[in-house]
């Protein structure tokens, strides 16, 4: 079950398409969903997850905490909507768009894909793109 959770004010208009679009790329990659939350929080909050957890002090649009068991995805992702609106800027696209992307990387690296390498990193970009080519909502 995907549930989104806010610390940051912000809600989907299409949680239930965006919940859908996500279980069936669960289910293309082969892995089974188990409790995914997301939840949504500014730049303060993910830096200070980042720093505690990861020892990283940085900024990042993204953390996925990977509690998978096999090929059941258990996992809490937390989304810097700061990050994302930004980045939307920056790459010129809808932040829609750009918040989507995040959300599949997510659940990319869930499913067993990296992207330290150019190589991986290649793939994965080929892989977000490939679903978001396949969301019927917009």
């Amino acid at each position: 079950m995907i549930e989104f959770n806010y610390q940051k004010e912000f809600e989907f208009n299409n949680s239930n398409d965006i919940s859908n679009w996500l279980s069936e790329a669960i289910r293309e990659e082969s892995y089974k969903e188990d409790a995914i939350n997301y939840i949504f929080c500014d730049d303060e909050y993910l830096l200070e997850l980042n720093v505690k957890h990861l020892e990283h002090n940085t900024l990042t649009d993204i953390i996925t905490f990977d509690y998978n068991l096999g090929k059941l995805i258990s996992s809490d992702i937390f989304i810097s909507i700061d990050r994302v609106l930004e980045n939307s800027v920056k790459y010129a696209v809808k932040f829609d768009d750009e918040l989507n992307r995040v959300m599949i990387h997510g659940i990319l690296h869930l499913c067993g894909y990296k992207d330290k390498t150019k190589e991986e990193k290649l793939l994965m970009r080929e892989k977000e793109d490939y679903y978001l080519s396949l969301r019927t909502f917009k």
